[in-house]
C-alpha cells in the first residue's frame, strides 16, 4: 500500500518537527537576547512599547 505510514514513521516525523521548532525558537530567542536593547529602543521610538 503506497501512501500509508507506520506508527514509527508518524512518531519520527512528529519528533523531527518538534526538534526543528525547538531549534528555530532557540535561535530566535538567542537573537532577541543579543539585540534586546535595540529592539526595545525601536519599539519605544515607534510608540509600540506600552511600558513607557
Amino acid at each position: 500500500m503506497l501512501g500509508t505510514s507506520t506508527p514509527a514513521q508518524t512518531v519520527s516525523r512528529i519528533i523531527l518537527a518538534v526538534v526543528v521548532l525547538a531549534a528555530a525558537t532557540g535561535a530566535t530567542f538567542a537573537a532577541w537576547i543579543d539585540n534586546d536593547a535595540g529592539i526595545f529602543r525601536a519599539l519605544i521610538e515607534s510608540g509600540l512599547s506600552w511600558c513607557f
